[in-house]
């Protein structure tokens, strides 16, 4: 393991940007785990993370690293 690798398992957090605004984060901290945090359903909001869009099935699996800019759009229903 070099030097950097290193320093990136160490981390404790990452910064991130959440709809224009910083926030930190703990490492490791996976899509599903903000929405839970943030108290919002998965099935009501749609993310993206560095202009692309995060798939529902992969909230669990995609974790955010130290710079990702991420946005969460609350879906509304009406007619």
């Amino acid at each position: 393991m070099n030097r950097q690798e290193s320093e990136l398992q160490t981390t404790e957090t990452v910064n991130v940007w959440l709809n224009g605004q910083p926030r930190q984060l703990a490492n490791g901290t996976s899509v599903a785990a903000l929405l839970a945090e943030l108290g919002l359903a998965p099935s009501h909001v749609a993310v993206e993370v560095n202009h692309e869009l995060v798939p529902r099935a992969s909230h669990i699996s995609r974790e955010f690293v130290d710079g990702d800019r991420l946005e969460i759009v609350t879906l509304v229903g009406g007619g």
